[in-house]
C-alpha cells in the first residue's frame, strides 16, 4: 500500500503552492493513474512523494516513509521525465553502475533488459536509442533493484499507439505480481484503458478519486467525432433534425474542421451529411472528455466491490488478496509493520563501486588520457631540445606560457566530469538514497580523483622520460638528488587540481565551473600569494618543525622531521598555498550547500 498524507509543496513567493493537502492511496496489485492537465500538480506530488522537493506532509510506502527505508531501490522505482543517463554510455553499462549503487548484483542488468525487451541491445549507446526503447530503458532503471511500487510520470509520452501498449502491458504485468503502479497522464482516455483506480488533479488537489468503471460513467461518454470543410452547416442541420424527431443531442464545434456530436452515433449522423450534401472525411465513434468533475457523493471513494470487479474483468488479482499475500506487507498498525527507528549502515564500497562504473563507463577519461600523454610528450620532447629548461619542468611537458601542465589540466577536467557529468546527466535521481548525496558520495570521488590523478602523474612523467631518453639518450636525463621532493609536488599539484575540479563542480554544479577552479589556481591566486609572500614583513616558516615539536611535548625522530620538514617545503610554495585554500574554501561551499539543502527539507 503506497499512502500519501497531506502532501503541500512549499509555495514560491506569493504564489499558491502547486500541490495542497494531497491525500490518496495506491493500492497494490493495481495500477493507479494520477490525472490531471498540464500545471495541476502531478509531478510535483510525484516529487514530494520522494521527498526530492521541499514541503509537508508525508507518504508511506508499505508503511514506512522513504527516509526510513534502508533500502529505498528495492522499494520504489521512479521514471521521472527523461532517461537519466550519459549518452556515450551502453545500456549494459548504465544498468552496471547503477546496480554498484544499490548494492544489486550486476547479474541483474541482463535480466532486466531482457525483461522489458531490450535484449540484443546491451552493448548500444543510450543517445542512438528511439524514444520507445528509450522509456523500456528508463523502466529497466526503475525495475533495477526489484521494487515494490513504481512511480512513473507520463511514461507514454510521445509514444505511438503500439510502443504505449507494450509499455502498459510491462507495467500490468507488475501490478499482476503483487506490485503498486502509481503513473501520470493528461489524457483520460489513457487513464480509462489501462488504469484499476484514476486520482484525478485540478489545481493541485485531488477532485476525484475513483474504481475506473466510476471514472468512465460520470468522465467520459461516447461521441460521434466528424471531419469536414463544413462545420457550420453541418452542426446546423444535425441540431435541426433532432429537434425535429426530439432527440437529446449536442454539437460542440471543437478547433479546425472537427465536430462532436453527443447523443447520436455514426448511420445518423452520415445520413443527415448525406441529404445536406455535406462533404465528410471522417466519421468515427469517440469517447469524449467532460472535463475534471467535482467529487460524487453518491459514486464510490472507497473503491468498495468496484476494484474487484474490474480486476477480474481485467484477469489482474483484486487488491483485497494481494494486501494479505506474503511478502507485501500492509500499513497497519501491527508490531511487524511498524518502521525501524534505526537505518542500517551502508557499505562504504558502494560509493567507490558507483564512481568506477561511472568512470570507465564513458569514453571521455581514456580520451583525455591519451590526449594528456600525448601533448606532454610532444611538450617534454620540444623543451628537451633546446636543453636550457630544467628537469622537472621538462618531465612536467610544463612550458612557461602554460598556467599548468597538460597533466594537472587533464586531472582536473576529470575531477570536474565526476560532478559536472552527473548533475547534466543525473544518474541518481531515479534511485534516490541508493548512494549518500553528500559525504558518501564526496569522498568516493574524492578517493577516486585522487588514484586518478595519482596514476596520470606516473604515467605522464613515465611517458615523457621514455620520449626523452628515445630521442636523446639516457645519459642526458639524470636523476636529481632532491627527487622525492620533487615527486611530492608533482604528485600533490595533480591531486589538487583534481579536488578542485570534483568540489567545483559539486558546488556550482556544472563541469566548467570545476575546470574554471582549477584554472583560478595559478591565473588569479598564485600571483597574489607571490606578492604576498615576498613582501618586506612577511616571516620566515623555517622554524615551523622546530616549534611544532616543541609545542606538541614528546619528541619524535629525526626522519619525522625530516618528512614534516619536506611537507611544509611543499605546501609552503605559492601554488600550494593558493591549491589549500582554495580546495578549503570549496568544500566549505560544498558542505554548507548541502547543509542548507537539509534543512529545507
Amino acid at each position: 500500500m503506497l499512502q500519501a498524507i497531506g502532501l503541500t509543496s512549499t509555495p514560491r513567493r506569493d504564489r499558491p503552492p502547486a500541490v495542497a493537502d494531497l491525500t490518496f492511496d495506491a493500492r497494490p496489485g493495481a495500477v493507479t493513474a494520477l490525472l490531471g492537465p498540464a500545471g495541476s500538480g502531478k509531478t510535483t506530488a510525484l516529487r514530494l512523494m520522494l521527498e526530492l522537493d521541499p514541503g509537508r506532509g508525508i507518504t508511506h510506502f508499505r508503511g514506512r516513509p522513504l527516509h526510513r527505508v534502508a533500502r529505498p531501490s528495492r522499494e520504489v522505482g521512479v521514471l521521472l521525465g527523461d532517461v537519466p543517463g550519459h549518452p556515450s554510455r551502453t545500456l549494459r553499462g548504465q544498468l552496471r553502475m547503477l546496480c554498484a549503487a544499490g548494492g544489486t548484483p550486476v547479474a541483474r542488468a541482463d535480466e532486466v533488459l531482457r525483461s522489458v525487451g531490450l535484449a540484443g541491445l546491451e552493448g548500444r549507446r543510450i543517445g542512438t536509442l528511439p524514444l520507445g526503447a528509450d522509456r523500456r530503458l528508463g523502466l529497466a532503471c526503475a525495475l533495477l533493484g526489484a521494487p515494490h511500487a513504481l512511480l512513473l510520470d507520463e511514461p507514454a509520452a510521445g509514444l505511438s499507439s503500439t510502443e504505449s501498449a507494450g509499455l502498459y502491458e510491462l507495467l500490468r504485468a507488475h501490478a499482476a505480481g503483487g506490485g503498486t503502479v502509481l503513473y501520470t497522464t493528461r489524457d483520460p482516455k489513457d487513464a480509462a484503458r489501462n488504469a484499476d483506480r484514476v486520482v484525478t488533479l485540478d489545481g493541485g488537489r485531488v477532485v476525484a478519486d475513483q474504481a475506473v468503471t466510476e471514472f468512465a460513467r460520470t468522465r467520459l461518454r461516447p461521441r460521434v467525432a466528424v471531419r469536414t470543410p463544413h462545420v457550420a452547416r453541418l452542426a446546423a442541420a444535425v441540431t435541426q433534425e433532432a429537434r425535429a424527431a426530439r432527440r437529446p443531442v449536442e454539437v460542440v464545434a471543437e478547433d479546425g474542421n472537427l465536430l462532436s456530436v453527443y447523443g447520436s452515433d455514426c448511420a445518423a449522423v452520415g445520413d443527415t451529411a448525406f441529404r445536406h450534401g455535406v462533404v465528410v472525411h471522417r466519421l468515427a465513434d469517440e469517447i469524449g472528455d467532460t472535463g475534471p468533475a467535482p467529487r460524487a457523493e453518491g459514486g464510490d471513494p472507497d473503491g468498495s466491490g468496484a476494484p474487484e470487479q474490474e480486476a477480474a474483468r481485467r484477469g489482474t488479482p483484486p487488491s483485497r488478496g494481494v494486501e494479505g499475500a506474503p511478502g507485501a506487507a500492509g500499513s497497519g498498525g501491527g508490531a511487524e509493520g511498524r518502521p525501524s527507528a534505526r537505518r542500517p549502515a551502508r557499505s562504504p564500497s558502494r560509493p567507490i563501486r558507483y564512481e568506477l562504473h561511472r568512470l570507465v563507463g564513458v569514453p571521455s577519461t581514456a580520451l583525455v588520457v591519451a590526449v594528456v600523454l600525448l601533448v606532454s610528450a610532444v611538450l617534454a620532447v620540444l623543451l628537451g631540445r633546446g636543453g636550457s629548461a630544467e628537469l622537472p619542468v621538462v618531465l612536467a611537458g610544463w612550458p612557461a606560457l602554460s598556467p599548468l601542465p597538460p597533466a594537472a589540466l587533464g586531472a582536473g577536467v576529470i575531477g570536474a566530469f565526476s560532478f559536472g557529468e552527473e548533475y547534466r546527466y543525473p544518474a541518481l535521481t531515479a534511485g534516490r538514497g541508493t548512494v549518500p548525496r553528500r559525504l558518501g558520495l564526496l569522498l568516493a570521488k574524492l578517493v577516486v580523483a585522487a588514484a586518478v590523478a595519482l596514476a596520470l602523474g606516473v604515467l605522464v612523467v613515465a611517458a615523457d622520460l621514455g620520449a626523452l631518453r628515445f630521442l636523446y639518450g639516457g645519459e642526458l636525463v639524470p636523476v636529481p638528488d632532491n627527487w622525492p621532493a620533487l615527486c611530492a609536488s608533482w604528485l600533490g599539484l595533480l591531486v589538487g587540481c583534481a579536488w578542485a575540479g570534483v568540489l567545483g563542480a559539486g558546488v556550482f554544479r556544472a563541469a566548467a565551473a570545476g575546470v574554471a577552479a582549477v584554472l583560478a589556481v595559478p591565473v588569479a591566486f598564485v600571483p597574489l600569494l607571490q606578492q604576498v609572500l615576498t613582501g618586506p614583513s612577511v616571516r620566515s616558516v623555517a622554524g615551523l618543525p622546530a616549534r611544532l615539536r616543541e609545542f606538541a611535548g614528546p619528541q619524535w625522530s629525526p626522519a619525522a622531521d625530516r618528512w614534516l620538514a619536506g611537507v611544509v617545503r611543499v605546501v609552503g610554495q605559492p601554488a600550494g598555498v593558493a591549491l589549500s585554500l582554495v580546495l578549503t574554501g570549496l568544500l566549505c561551499a560544498y558542505v554548507f550547500t548541502g547543509l542548507r539543502r537539509r534543512a529545507r527539507w
